[in-house]
């Protein structure tokens, strides 16, 4: 592993190619509003989505230095404990936030103490294996327990839409953009300002500086791994009111957030949301077209490989 695996944790945000991206979103964004408002809206809604989920896993590989490829699997557990809490007890899914994070935080550090530690000094694709393989288990679980029949949950505050002009279109999805940067603030907020997230920034720099001055360094990596999940556990509920859960619905969402990761940089979260606003324009855009619509998520899969091309190109 590289020893200094967190670039620059919520620095200030002054790299030239993020401008570019951020400004060139905006002005695509100024563009829409002016020709095509709808696009406009659900890539809004998209990328508040996209980033929310993304943020996560930029935080465990920024410091913890682990690819979770199971990262879509714990979202999809997520959702189904809020369905298994409204199918059982008639509790609604945002209700259920508090009992879910609670169980996913507890699978989080479950999960570290388990598989995740052991192999944290291990080569690259030892970790993408595991990782790769509690995916797996996952979805097989829920598959055995819930069957692969896709599951939903109606609510009526989910449905409220609002008009602009001509524009029609659903308010409830505008609670991911709200959630996106409440996660951003709150990440930055614990890394900056608190002993733990101080702690964690440093192990995420130099893991054997930090054990070398008192840091304990596996305590940080399960604390921050845990958050991670927690965040997951907020998300699933929330995910549910809007989509229908089945067990294999996460492996998009885990591509999807390691192509913003690959996009934004290891360890810069700020430029996930530049980077899910690129991405979710681009993706609504293309799908505003009749008869394209599935071309749609090819546009994250085809950026990730641009890339990396780039910048393999820069470093050779």
């Amino acid at each position: 592993m590289a020893v200094r695996r967190l670039e620059l944790v919520m620095t200030k945000w002054n790299r030239p190619r993020y401008w570019v991206i951020g400004g060139s979103s905006l002005a695509v964004a100024v563009l829409l509003l002016i020709f095509r408002p709808y696009v406009l809206i659900s890539g809004l809604q998209s990328a508040g989505l996209y980033a929310a989920i993304a943020l996560p896993m930029a935080l465990i590989l920024g410091i913890v230095g682990i690819v979770n490829l199971a990262h879509g699997e714990f979202l999809m557990v997520g959702a189904y404990l809020a369905y298994f809490f409204n199918a059982t007890m008639g509790v609604g899914p945002l209700a259920s936030i508090v009992p879910v994070v609670v169980l996913m935080v507890a699978l989080g550090i479950g999960t570290y103490r388990v598989s995740i530690r052991k192999v944290l000094a291990a080569p690259e694709l030892n970790q993408l294996l595991l990782t790769f393989g509690i995916s797996m288990v996952l979805s097989q679980l829920v598959n055995l327990i819930a069957t692969s029949q896709p599951r939903s949950v109606s609510m009526s505050y989910a449905t409220v839409s609002a008009t602009i002009g001509s524009t029609s279109f659903g308010v409830f999805d505008f609670v991911y953009d709200v959630l996106a940067v409440l996660i951003l603030v709150g990440l930055q907020l614990f890394l900056k300002r608190t002993r733990s997230g101080k702690a964690a920034v440093a192990v995420g720099q130099n893991p054997t500086g930090a054990r070398l001055v008192g840091i304990n360094v596996d305590g940080t990596y399960l604390l921050v791994f845990s958050i991670a999940i927690g965040i997951l556990g907020i998300l699933g509920p929330i995910f549910l009111v809007r989509h229908s859960v089945f067990p294999m619905v996460g492996g998009a969402y885990t591509m999807k957030s390691f192509s913003l990761v690959a996009m934004a940089g290891i360890g810069n979260l700020t430029a996930i949301l530049w980077c899910s606003l690129a991405l979710g324009m681009a993706e609504a855009f293309i799908k505003s077209f009749q008869g394209y619509g599935d071309w749609g998520d090819i546009v994250f899969f085809l950026m990730i490989i641009v890339v990396i091309l780039v910048r393999a190109r820069r470093t050779s």
